[in-house]
């Protein structure tokens, strides 16, 4: 049997060998959601990447400047910390995760670049949190720092140490209730988004998904007599949109019923916390589900 030639040849290029510091799995978590929450904010990307959140962001803090200017003038605050320009706040936070919950995860499945993440010692579930975390940040910056703009707005025109720690403590529940936003509709955001990875098409499914359940749910409320109704049907009219069910939420907690988006929930309040608890790990084991299928695409 004749005896076979090799075909191939082995250049040396020159290139360096990498023999630094691996730093494993914890700094390759760390670096996806720091990239992940810049590119929710279009950091590194061109003027287009930046046009949405930079207008939804100065959008949230406009009301925040104008109840500076109000309260500077002797007014009173205009809105609460827990009930933030709510009709604002809903439009805003739908645009914003419509527009860039695939920012954060359509590209890399319509690029099928998954196995590449996965190639490195990446568990199946960090990638998902990594861009929940992300997505998370950025929902808070969008959503809070309004709230503390109002907060200083309102202490720098503030007589006495008592009118300052009254502020503190009527901004802490707002906070609270920012970080349920946030939380929730990071999850809702990303699970809906991740559907497809055409973005048009991602962007469609979050937004018609946000604007119908919110509007089915106001619909419902009218229907029962608005939001001073007290029949059984007005109260659980807010189960039907994850933003009527925070408020739900916000008002079973303590918060004011009279200045929110749905009516008062009364004794149905705790059935308003389960289904959010259950709607958020719904989201979340979706989202871990579809990228453990993706990543053995």
């Amino acid at each position: 049997m004749p005896e076979v030639q090799a075909a191939g040849v082995i250049h040396d290029l020159g290139y360096r060998g990498y023999d630094g510091p691996r730093l494993g799995r914890a700094q390759i978590v760390r670096a996806l959601t720091w990239h992940s929450f810049r590119s929710a904010f279009g950091l590194g990307r061109g003027v287009k990447g930046k046009i949405v959140p930079v207008l939804t962001f100065a959008a949230m803090c406009l009301p925040a400047v104008v109840n500076a200017v109000v309260v500077a003038r002797g007014g009173t605050r205009l809105f609460g910390y827990d009930v933030y320009a709510p009709a604002l706040r809903v439009a805003l936070v739908t645009i914003f995760i419509a527009a860039q919950a695939p920012e954060l995860v359509s590209r890399d499945l319509r690029s099928r670049v998954l196995p590449l993440y996965f190639c490195r010692p990446l568990r199946r579930g960090d990638y998902p949190l990594a861009k929940f975390l992300a997505m998370t940040g950025a929902l808070l910056i969008l959503i809070e720092v309004p709230l503390l703009l109002t907060y200083l707005g309102t202490i720098a025109s503030a007589k006495g140490g008592s009118a300052i720690w009254a502020q503190t403590r009527a901004l802490i529940p707002g906070l609270g209730v920012g970080l349920m936003w946030a939380v929730l509709f990071a999850a809702l955001g990303l699970v809906l988004a991740c559907l497809t990875g055409r973005r048009a098409y991602s962007t469609g499914i979050v937004a018609i998904v946000c604007i119908l359940t919110f509007f089915l749910a106001l619909l419902l409320t009218a229907a029962e007599g608005g939001m001073q109704a007290t029949t059984a049907g007005a109260r659980i009219a807010g189960l039907f949109s994850p933003f009527t069910l925070l408020d739900g939420v916000r008002i079973w907690l303590g918060g004011d019923p009279g200045s929110g988006l749905i009516a008062n929930p009364g004794g149905y309040g705790p059935l308003y916390g389960l289904l959010t608890v259950v709607l958020l790990a719904a989201c979340l084991g979706g989202l871990a589900a579809r990228y453990r299928k993706a990543s053995q695409a």
